[in-house]
């Protein structure tokens, strides 16, 4: 059931007790604001949130890392080579 702000805010208990049979949408100006669902539903959304979230790039490099120290591994990188850099010349010697 749809609920306006203001009838929720009055009928709080009765929309707490209907929210244990079906989740019920609070509007304000026919815009959705709020949903009320029950306990078990939500402490499930946030089990599936948490499992779903995926790790940044730099946590997962710092994950290799630790993994590198407790295995006391190094990794061998070539020195490095200068090249050309387009960007680096003159602007007046690129051609158009």
């Amino acid at each position: 059931m749809p609920w306006k702000l203001e009838d929720a805010k009055q009928k709080f208990s009765e929309l707490i007790h209907a929210a244990v049979e079906e989740p019920q949408l609070i509007y304000d100006q026919n815009q959705l604001v709020a949903a009320v669902v029950k306990a078990d539903v939500f402490q499930e959304f946030l089990l599936w949130q948490q499992q779903s979230q995926k790790a940044s790039l730099a946590s997962a490099f710092t994950e290799l890392r630790e993994l590198c120290a407790e295995e006391n591994y190094s990794l061998e990188t070539p020195p490095r080579e200068d090249r050309a850099n387009p960007f680096a010349e003159s602007p007046h010697d690129l051609p158009l």
